[in-house]
Order: C-alpha cells, then sequence, then structure tokens
C-alpha cells in the first residue's frame, strides 16, 4: 500500500491519493466510504493506519474467500509426494498449490487426466476428485494416502473402463456420428447415421458395453418401421462376445456408412424451419412422413411452427398438425 500526501504531510483538508495491491482492493471491496471517510477525518498518518487496521481486521473476519495459508509441511510434504510419483505426472498446478492435474494413459494408450483438490484440512479430509469419466470416480482416502495412492486408484478405474472405450473408439471410427458433436470419455450415447435422415441412437453401460445398448431409431417411419421390425426379431442373433458395432450390422441386417465411403455433409441435412443444421446443441432428429417429402426439422422448431398454426390441436403434450413443406399430417411430442 501507497499513500501519496501533499508536502506538509498533512492528512486533513488536503488531497491524497491511497494506492494499493489487487489483493487490498479485493479484502476492502464494500469498505471504499469507510476508508475515505476515516482518511478524512484522522488528524494524522498514525491515527489513519489504526483505523485502517480496524477496517482490514473487520474485512478479513467477514471475507469468506479467506483462506488460511497452509503450514510449511504442508508444500515440502506435497513436493516430496511429487517426486516419488514423477513430475512428467504433472500437468497443472495453481498458485495457492491447492489444485493439481495428474496425466494418466490406460493400456490402449488413450491420455486422461486426473483433477485433485485439496481441502483446507488436508490431509484429513478427502480431496475433491475428478475426471473425464462415465461413472463416479470413487476414491478411497486416509490421513496417510498419497498422490502415487491417488494415481494408482485412479489407474485402475481406467482399466476397468477400457473395454467400454474401446467398443466406442471402433464406433466412432468406422461410422459417422451425428451426436454427440465432440464426443468426451464421459459420454454414453452416440447417435449413428444410417442413411439420409436415418439415424441409430445407442446408449451404452460402461459396465457391460458388449451387451445388447438401449437402442432408438430416429427418422421418417416408412424408414425406420423395417428397421425396428429387424431389430426386434434378431435381438437373439445379438453376441456378446462381439463388438457392439459389428452386432448392430448383423441384427439390422445393413452397412453403417463410414468416413472412408461418405462425407459427413451427406447426413448434415438442415432444418426446413430454421435453415440451420445444429439448434444449440441439437440436430433435426423430427423428420416427415411423407416418403415424397422427408423433410428434418428441429423438435424445437417443429413444435413452436406447429403451435403457431390456427388449425394445429393439440392433445396433452402432442401437437398435430401439417408439414411445413408438403403440407401432409405430422405431429411432434413435446420433451
Amino acid at each position: 500500500m501507497r499513500i501519496q500526501l501533499p508536502p506538509d504531510r498533512q492528512i486533513k483538508q488536503a488531497k491524497y491519493k491511497l494506492h494499493c495491491s489487487w489483493q487490498l482492493k479485493h479484502l476492502l471491496r464494500g469498505y471504499e466510504h469507510i476508508v475515505k471517510q476515516r482518511l478524512q477525518q484522522s488528524a494524522d498518518l498514525v491515527s489513519f493506519i489504526l483505523e485502517l487496521k480496524t477496517v482490514l481486521e473487520l474485512g478479513l473476519k467477514r471475507s469468506s474467500e479467506c483462506i488460511a495459508i497452509p503450514p510449511p509441511q504442508y508444500y515440502s510434504q506435497l513436493i516430496s509426494e511429487m517426486e516419488t510419483l514423477g513430475w512428467d505426472m504433472l500437468l497443472f498446478i495453481d498458485t495457492e498449490f491447492q489444485t493439481l492435474k495428474l496425466k494418466a494413459e490406460d493400456s490402449s494408450g488413450r491420455q486422461h487426466i486426473l483433477t485433485i483438490k485439496f481441502k483446507s484440512k488436508h490431509p484429513a479430509e478427502a480431496p475433491e476428485c475428478s475426471a473425464d469419466l462415465p461413472i463416479p470416480l470413487a476414491i478411497t482416502w486416509t490421513p496417510q494416502s498419497t498422490l502415487q495412492q491417488l494415481h494408482k486408484q485412479f489407474m485402475l478405474v481406467l482399466e476397468s473402463l477400457t473395454e467400454f472405450w474401446d467398443v466406442l473408439d471402433e464406433i466412432d471410427n468406422q461410422t459417422w456420428i451425428l451426436e454427440p458433436e465432440k464426443p468426451s470419455r464421459c459420454d454414453t450415447m452416440r447417435r449413428i447415421a444410417i442413411g439420409n435422415n436415418v439415424s441409430i441412437k445407442v446408449e451404452l453401460d460402461p459396465r457391460h458395453p458388449k451387451m445388447l445398448p438401449e437402442c432408438c431409431l430416429l427418422g421418417a417411419e416408412h424408414v425406420v418401421t423395417p428397421l425396428r421390425n429387424k431389430l426386434n426379431s434378431n435381438m437373439h442373433l445379438w453376441n456378446p462376445n462381439s463388438s457392439v458395432l459389428h452386432n448392430l450390422r448383423d441384427v439390422l441386417k445393413i452397412k453403417f456408412p463410414s468416413p472412408a465411403t461418405h462425407e459427413k455433409s451427406d447426413f448434415s441435412v438442415e432444418c426446413g424451419i430454421c435453415y440451420s443444421y445444429r439448434l444449440e446443441a441439437a440436430i433435426p432428429d423430427q423428420v416427415c412422413n411423407d416418403p415424397r417429402c422427408g423433410q428434418p426439422f428441429h423438435q424445437a422448431c417443429l413444435y413452436e411452427w406447429l403451435r403457431a398454426l390456427p388449425s394445429s390441436r393439440q392433445s396433452f403434450n402432442i401437437v398435430f398438425g401439417e408439414c411445413p413443406y408438403c403440407s401432409k399430417s405430422i405431429d411432434i411430442q413435446k420433451t
């Protein structure tokens, strides 16, 4: 902190300037008018410093963001544990030495990040650990636990999910994924393109990734119905020893378009109402059932369009109306 006084060194009735660090400014936030008042009313600099000390003590007491500085042993122990684990495992550490990001590689060569946030009562209190996983990250912790032990537990979790990620990697590499746009390691769903305006949404169980997943076929009813019938009648062919993609091909009796044979633009048909492909995170998933039309729409766009039509009717959360393109009957359910 720096106080700029006039040449006579007097505070009262003088023009003054108070300069301080951003940390002190943050602490004095909400007390500026009090500091200004004390500076104007104090008889001399010593009196003002005493007044400022009182204000700072009050600010420290009330500040919820005031964090006690850990003892020196905390830092020496953390450095010692990092040396044991290996500094090459450290991706990030904040200036307070409270948050760390450690890297890990599973048996298939995929890179992962473990984020560790130490609590104020460390090591008595377990740290907050998080990672990009499809299941909750359960970590066993005792006051004697170390970073190396945390990292080993994380590696065991990664290995238990290796088969799950192998299954998804095969799907991602050999098919066109419509959703999610940029899959992360925690995503368990894939919407796979089958053809123009036809796709299948599969939801995998991370613990049993090769079992029959939840499947939902999306597209015009005249195209989806034959595929749905195949899925229902051929479920007995599902082989849990084969990959999900191989089983889907066998059960549906189809070949999925792949990056080697098709362009993604072949399946990225824009909405017939808003004329865009992506509406926030959503892509067109409602299709006119008339084979001569087949125009796709975003669910939200079609719902609002039909609601605005004077001729539309609504039953519970389903709106019935006409296709904006061909005027054939179309309905939409608000989810």
